[in-house]
């Protein structure tokens, strides 16, 4: 009994240390850490209640101390050093004490925006040359923080992140953190000679409105909806949701009131039929910009000894969903842009000759179509068909005629959720600047693009200053060559970035040359934050590097040609200038051709302009612009009537 008594009072005694806590920092204050060096952190964490708090960095041997309110909350402040380091920061209060070792001064750059800022050495994706890149990647005065994927409906205290915290950068740690953030960490640590941390807060597919505080988004057109939405739910999450429900239902009423009528088991022909080629995106080819419902069909020869047995219908995916037929009997349907499809298909109706296969498919935003990969239909005996090559394909509804589609809640393109969950929790840890990535997920709302980033940029100068660096990649070129495509959206939406640089301290990279016209995710994320790091070592380190193309100062119409005149020399690839489009007072354009005055001095001519007043520069989904300066930067695209 006695015994008893003595495991019982020794369980008890284990239980109040437990709920006894030294204490507790934010997430983003870990071992390795790097701190922005000559600035003031503000370190908010938990303690006991009602405690004194104490830190004392290694950097100074001097203690600071605070004490904690009434639920344990304090607020400590703290010098940091000059660049340098390791060091040692102790926190302690009255139930003990928490080291955080290995902490170095130097450079903290924020790393943020969509799926090519987030863009892996080598994880979901691999960077031009990786094997090597990952192999060298030794370098331990770079530190790397990676923000978890997560979102708020309201502003979060503290950020989730990966891997407990801040890792020394190694061929483990940063091979699937943002490669971007890597090559410029790495280039600004051997031009600076001092410790430079990236912090990694990205997520593929998201809108600027995400990054955007629900303030902010006050002043820009376009998120009224969502905006009241919030406030009439009180920023609560079920009631969010039933409004989103009802809204959503009353948009496909819309979305569905169209419907077209067609024996689904024979193949159609003439009328808005056409041709396209599939697996593979339709925006690429037939298409371009196209979010709606579109009916897909194929004919397939089954030969005599497959006729009357099962067969599987496979498609490595469907963007985003479909209905699918085979000679007009339903055999599957399902959702999900990167959701591999498997339809089984009953011998009863599969016949020896031609069979039809139609697909309707409804794209909700972004790519649409059969995603590139699997597409073939297999045999009960492990026979393959490939339904890769010609298909035939019919429009439906065109979303872009319909209201806008509600954006859900839960998702992480609802506006200002990533703000408040991977951003705003990180104020209070001083950083150099920004560098961003991001505009795929707008194109098609150039004209919102414009008020909305420079509102983001001001947004987030908000929680680190007025005067805080923020540089910006111009989208890459994708989607098929044009050499005349005036209603280009992504050129659209490039020039909506590009007005960004009417603010101060803002800076922008042009990435144009670096795309792949069949991949919206270019493998060269070198010369990418080769360029963004220019910026930052001319601007904010003071080093003699050019960060910018010359760039084109005016285009006068002399005769019936345009003189463009630049302010510095630029020089072509190649012997013929190409990427120039001419237009008259009637604005049509139409391809000009260019010769060199002089080394900033081009004279643009066509004959189908007789007197030209408009010009512009790889203005074009995925333009062929050979433009550069004498270092070797692009010139950047550019519109005088724009």
């Amino acid at each position: 009994m006695q015994k008893h008594n003595l495991t019982l009072l020794a369980t008890a005694l284990l239980s109040v240390g437990l709920c006894r806590a030294a204490v507790s920092l934010p997430s983003y204050i870990t071992d390795n850490m790097i701190v922005q060096q000559n600035s003031t952190i503000s370190i908010k964490g938990k303690s006991a209640p009602d405690s004194e708090v104490r830190v004392k960095a290694g950097w100074s041997g001097e203690s600071g101390k605070t004490r904690s309110d009434a639920e344990g909350n304090f607020t400590l402040m703290l010098d940091t050093p000059a660049a340098g380091g390791p060091y040692s920061m102790v926190f302690s209060d009255r139930d003990g004490e928490v080291t955080i070792e290995n902490v170095l001064s130097g450079e903290v750059w924020i790393c943020s925006g969509q799926s090519n800022m987030e863009f892996p050495s080598q994880g979901w994706s691999t960077v031009m040359d990786y094997d090597r890149v990952v192999a060298t990647a030794h370098h331990p005065d770079i530190r790397l923080l990676q923000v978890k994927k997560t979102t708020s409906l309201t502003p979060k205290a503290d950020v989730e992140v990966n891997g407990g915290g801040w890792q020394i950068c190694s061929s483990a740690s940063m091979a699937d953190f943002s490669a971007v953030a890597y090559f410029f960490a790495r280039e600004l640590s051997e031009n600076l000679r001092v410790p430079v941390g990236v912090i990694d807060t990205t997520w593929g597919g998201t809108p600027a409105e995400a990054w955007t505080s629900a303030e902010a988004l006050g002043a820009v057109a376009g998120f009224e909806q969502e905006l009241a939405a919030l406030e009439s739910s009180g920023y609560d999450a079920a009631r969010l949701r039933d409004i989103y429900g009802k809204r959503m239902a009353g948009w496909m009423e819309l979305a569905t009131a169209t419907s077209i009528d067609f024996d689904k088991a024979a193949m159609q022909t003439g009328g808005e039929w056409r041709e396209i080629v599939q697996p593979g995106y339709w925006e690429q080819s037939v298409l371009p910009d196209f979010d709606g419902v579109v009916w897909l069909q194929k004919s397939i020869d089954i030969p005599a000894d497959m006729a009357g047995k099962n067969l599987t219908l496979e498609f490595r995916a469907i963007d985003d969903e479909d209905e699918t037929y085979f000679n007009g009997s339903p055999v599957g349907k399902g959702s999900g842009y990167d959701t591999q499809r498997s339809y089984s298909v009953p011998g009863d109706i599969v016949r020896a000759g031609e069979n039809v296969i139609t697909i309707k498919v409804t794209d909700f935003g972004g790519e649409g179509g059969l995603a590139p990969g699997t597409a073939e239909a297999v045999g009960a005996g492990g026979e393959k068909l490939p339904l890769s090559g010609k298909w035939s394909c019919l429009v439906q509804t065109d979303f872009s005629q319909l209201p806008p589609k509600p954006v859900d809640p839960g998702s992480s393109s609802f506006p200002s959720v990533l703000y408040n969950a991977m951003l705003s929790p990180l104020k209070d840890m001083p950083v150099k600047g920004v560098i961003w990535y991001q505009g795929c997920a707008n194109v098609g709302r150039d004209e919102q693009y414009e008020p909305l980033f420079k509102a983001l940029i001001k947004d987030w100068r908000r929680l680190w200053g007025e005067e805080m660096p923020f540089y910006f990649v111009q989208l890459a070129g994708y989607l098929a060559p044009q050499a005349v495509q005036p209603d280009s959206h992504w050129a659209a939406l490039r020039n909506s970035q590009a007005k960004a640089l009417e603010l101060d301290n803002t800076g922008m990279a042009v990435a144009i040359d670096l795309g792949n016209p069949a991949d919206i995710h270019p493998k060269n994320k070198q010369d990418v934050a080769h360029r963004l790091a220019l910026i930052a070592l001319n601007r904010d380190y003071g080093k003699d590097c050019v960060y910018e193309a010359p760039k084109c100062v005016s285009a006068k119409r002399s005769g019936d040609g345009l003189i463009l005149k630049f302010d510095a020399p630029v020089v072509a690839t190649s012997s013929a200038l190409t990427g120039f489009i001419i237009a008259g007072k009637d604005g049509r354009f139409t391809t000009a051709t260019p010769t060199m005055v002089d080394d900033r001095t081009l004279r643009l001519v066509s004959p189908s302009v007789e007197k030209p007043e408009f010009v512009r520069y790889n203005w074009a989904d995925y333009p062929c612009g050979n433009l550069y300066g004498e270092t070797g930067l692009p010139v950047a695209p550019f519109a005088n009537d724009k």
